[in-house]
């Protein structure tokens, strides 16, 4: 017996359906559970924290991006510098330590005069990815502060934190190009400019006689 036409017409839509969803990019499918789709929001973080410490082990600049209580945050921070500080000069700048609660970390760093720049990723992260990462984030620092040392990210926090902002976001990476990050800030200087301009006219404004 002949299959009807909209059988057939329905039998390769479903086709072509299967077809395509074979094809679809897995980064779009781990995006969609990264959403909430069958994956949990711990598991979903790239980045798990950022962490920046000197040679004495005086954190200059955390971002945890999964929930930890301050005491285990310091905890982190010290398991941090004692797994970086031991790596000989040779060895590579990736390591699985043992966090303070026993779970594994993952850690990819640099070291820079001073300063000790860690990340803490999972097993989904590049690790060349995050080096370069660290690379751009350490060049954009020090662009933004013409030769950028330990003084700038004790009395500039704000500013270091934004920059790190514009490159990591709830632990996901959102951009890696120098140029655009510092375009961004470029921006935010002219706003924040022409805000305080605004708001000293209006101030000037409001003294003059016949002035609000």
């Amino acid at each position: 017996v002949a299959e009807p036409e909209a059988g057939r017409r329905v039998r390769s839509l479903r086709q072509e359906t299967a077809a395509l969803d074979s094809r679809r990019p897995l980064r779009a499918c781990e995006s969609k559970r990264d959403a909430g789709c069958g994956r949990s929001k711990s598991k979903s973080t790239m980045i798990k924290f950022v962490v920046v410490v000197n040679n004495h082990g005086k954190p200059r600049l955390t971002k945890f991006y999964e929930y930890m209580t301050e005491d285990m945050q310091q905890r982190v921070i010290q398991t941090c510098f004692q797994v970086v500080t031991r790596r000989a000069e040779g060895q590579c700048n990736t390591v699985e330590a043992i966090g303070p609660s026993g779970e594994s970390m993952r850690l990819v760093f640099r070291n820079y005069a001073t300063l000790y720049f860690v990340f803490c990723v999972d097993k989904a992260e590049s690790e060349l990815g995050i080096l370069d990462l660290i690379q751009v984030f350490v060049e954009t620092l020090d662009r933004c502060f013409e030769n950028v040392c330990e003084l700038d990210l004790i009395f500039h926090m704000d500013r270091v934190n934004y920059v790190l902002d514009e490159f990591v976001i709830g632990g996901l990476v959102v951009e890696t190009s120098m140029r655009e990050v510092l375009d961004a800030l470029q921006a935010s200087k002219e706003e924040e400019r022409a805000c305080a301009s605004g708001s000293a006219v209006a101030a000037f404004s409001s003294i003059l006689p016949g002035g609000s």
